[in-house]
């Protein structure tokens, strides 16, 4: 079923800096992967063409709440497939909204539930999707082979080249998705540094890059500093 290439991407150990930590009352509990990340790491091991997923069910767990300010908050459970040829894999993931109007916390509430499953249904594939987190001795947590070093000392980057529109067009989809997931300012600013974000969006066109940026900045206007502030403001 999977190329020899493949099955060493799938058996590769999971790269720390691809790990983010809890923070905060709310969201993962544990260590944890981007969604973003795993629909990238799908495509680059499987292929833009090589595999898929659909929503198997959709329900909601509780009618929506509203406090004195007006706010709603809104809770989902997913449960998502994910297909590679004949393989097929399911699990399920929850998602919560919280928004002054009904229709963004809806919004907010399903998507995450969607991609909490879909990280869930994929971690069954291997260590690059989070598999490795749930083995308490990280075993494999870890680079595979160190970048070499330049002669001063530091470690060499290559800058990678600029893609095409057409090329960009998956990605720049995928990392405005995972944007505006975000609920806080708090969160935008651990988007903006997420060092395999900037990683993507130097490989951005320029005028791609741009939109993004303005869309940090015309959400930041509207969102709370944090979560926990919202709901204390309520």
């Amino acid at each position: 079923m999977f190329s020899e290439e493949q099955i060493a991407s799938l058996n590769a150990k999971l790269d720390p800096g691809h790990v983010q930590k809890p923070k905060g009352q709310f969201g993962p509990k544990g260590d944890y992967i981007e969604g973003w990340h795993a629909i990238s790491e799908a495509n680059r091991i499987f292929g833009f063409d090589g595999w898929s997923y659909h929503i198997v069910e959709m329900s909601e767990c509780h009618p929506p709440a509203q406090n004195e300010k007006g706010n709603f908050a809104v809770a989902f459970i997913a449960r998502v497939g994910v297909s590679v040829g004949s393989i097929h894999r399911e699990d399920t993931g929850y998602g919560s909204g919280f928004a002054k109007q009904i229709g963004d916390a809806y919004e907010s509430a399903t998507k995450e539930a969607v991609t909490d499953a879909l990280k869930r249904a994929l971690r069954t594939f291997g260590n690059p999707f989070g598999l490795a987190l749930y083995d308490k001795s990280r075993a494999n947590v870890g680079v595979e082979n160190a970048a070499p070093a330049s002669s001063n000392g530091y470690t060499k980057e290559k800058s990678a080249p600029k893609q095409s529109k057409a090329d960009a067009r998956e990605t720049f989809k995928t990392l405005q998705e995972d944007l505006r997931h975000s609920k806080s300012r708090e969160e935008l600013r651990r988007w903006c540094k997420d060092t395999e974000v900037k990683a993507l969006r130097e490989r951005l066109p320029d005028d791609w890059n741009a939109d993004l940026t303005s869309e940090v900045r015309k959400m930041a206007d509207g969102l709370p500093e944090t979560l926990q502030s919202e709901l204390e403001a309520g």
